[in-house]
């Protein structure tokens, strides 16, 4: 068992603080969701775990070792932003190769609902084909620790639920950091939640403390 430790993140923007001393850590096994209204902070959090974005302080180590540069990242980390992350002129069987081992690129290929897409350009692709290639490719890469931002943005039912059942089962050897306005979804495969509110995170236990803070209406999700 691996494990992603973050702590001590701080990032302001001008005048504004976004992040104040954010700790949050993750095993591989484990499915971690971040929840959080717009604007609360958390892509600027997973571009910092990610490498992508420097905190104003941060302290992330995997295992024993101290992630500082993004090349310490390789293998051990890989991250769905929000924007569209694959080159609109490449097909995306020639893509799917460059994130995945063989193994891997095998599974996907012969995948029913990304097969359809493998000898098409990302630009000939709908929104939601488009984001179910990425998830599925960042999801089967090479990494042990997922961040995925909104991955069922855009997504047909069907695509969300497939989706839904790749992460579980993937999740029996990898750690996911998930970030998504789909709170019953979300929740609903999920081992832990924390809430990102005034710059500070929250692990949360009781439904109660997101329909306080989050503004989560009445429903049957239970929390874990």
């Amino acid at each position: 068992m691996n494990k992603l430790h973050i702590d001590s993140i701080t990032k302001s923007f001008g005048s504004q603080k976004i992040l104040q001393d954010v700790c949050l850590s993750c095993e591989t096994g484990n499915i971690t969701a971040l929840l959080g209204r717009i604007g609360s902070g958390k892509s600027t959090l997973l571009q910092i775990i990610f490498g992508t974005m420097k905190g104003d302080s941060q302290f992330i180590k995997y295992n024993e070792q101290v992630l500082t540069k993004q090349s310490d990242r390789r293998n051990k980390i890989a991250y769905l932003p929000q924007s569209p992350m694959f080159p609109k002129h490449i097909k995306i069987k020639e893509l799917i190769p460059l994130f995945c081992n063989p193994e891997n690129t095998r599974k996907l290929f012969s995948d029913d609902l990304l097969r359809p897409f493998l000898n098409r350009t990302v630009r000939n692709l709908s929104g939601g084909e488009r984001k179910l290639a990425e998830v599925m490719t960042v999801i089967h890469s090479e990494a042990e620790f997922i961040l995925l931002d909104q991955p069922y943005s855009g997504l047909s039912p069907i695509f969300t639920e497939k989706v839904m059942k790749m992460i579980k089962e993937r999740s029996k050897e990898k750690g996911f950091i998930i970030s998504d306005f789909d709170v019953q979804n979300l929740i609903e495969i999920s081992d832990d939640i924390y809430l990102l509110h005034d710059g500070s995170l929250k692990r949360i236990k009781d439904l109660n403390e997101l329909q306080r803070h989050y503004y989560l209406p009445e429903s049957s999700i239970q929390v874990k």
